[in-house]
């Protein structure tokens, strides 16, 4: 049921973080991954560990060109597409009247467009092979609110949607679309904003059942669990990872 084995998953920023997480997961249940991302020398090792048959491509995820090269590539390369996961994703700190409509742009292109460029591309292939699944990774921003967040949040808000618009649209043709909502994570991003925000460590801890930040390894079950026969009849829905984070009053 959880067997991956034949399976070709695109994971787009998966050379680092979250990403990469979910990446070891769908490698080691047997799929193919292919980590999509910019920065070559971090997809590189990503690739040397994951082994086996993995492929690295270079995309901007913000360009619809980029990213139909890169679906393109793809199929070229492995043949087929059974699974994306729409992971590529930055933050910008700032109090939202000090941010620039530039600014605002750039999180919105990468964090929300390209999940829409992504998913649009494939879909094709996903409907000619009888099926597929497409992860989102949104955010608990996608539920809070925050002073500092304010173009991430409304990105990753706006993933939901278009997880459950495209689920919505999409399972007719046996394609499963859901969103993963991360908590408090130990990647590149939050390291910044833990030294950014004072005082931010103590309370994710202080507000955290599991009582620790989570870390990327932890995304390796649920993008297994999403991308398998295991999921079949789950579409639209979005399942925080966050150690009950968001359990809390």
């Amino acid at each position: 049921m959880f067997d991956l084995k034949g399976k070709v998953a695109i994971v787009t920023g998966g050379n680092r973080g979250i990403g990469l997480g979910m990446a070891r997961g769908l490698a080691r249940a047997g799929a193919r991954v292919v980590v999509a991302a910019r920065d070559e020398e971090k997809s590189a090792a990503a690739v040397r560990e994951l082994g086996g048959d993995t492929l690295a491509l270079g995309v901007d995820v913000s360009s619809e060109q980029s990213v139909n090269a890169l679906i393109a590539q793809a199929v070229q390369r492995c043949g087929r597409i059974d699974i994306l996961v729409n992971n590529a994703g930055i933050n910008i700190r700032k109090p939202v009247q000090d941010l620039s409509l530039d600014e605002w742009r750039t999180v919105m292109d990468t964090n929300l467009t390209s999940a829409f460029l992504c998913s649009r591309a494939v879909y094709p292939h996903l409907k000619q092979a009888g099926g597929g699944k497409i992860i989102n990774i949104g955010s608990m921003m996608s539920i809070f609110g925050a002073s500092f967040v304010g173009p991430y949040a409304a990105s990753k808000g706006g993933l939901v949607q278009l997880t459950k618009a495209l689920a919505t649209a999409w399972a007719g043709d046996g394609i499963q679309v859901n969103a993963i909502l991360p908590g408090w994570i130990d990647t590149d991003l939050t390291a910044a904003a833990k030294k950014q925000i004072e005082g931010l460590n103590e309370r994710v801890l202080a507000r955290t059942p599991a009582g620790r930040w989570g870390n990327p390894g932890d995304f390796a079950g649920i993008a297994v669990f999403l991308a398998s026969a295991a999921s079949d009849f789950v579409t639209g829905a979005a399942i925080p990872v966050d150690g009950g984070y968001a359990s809390q009053g």
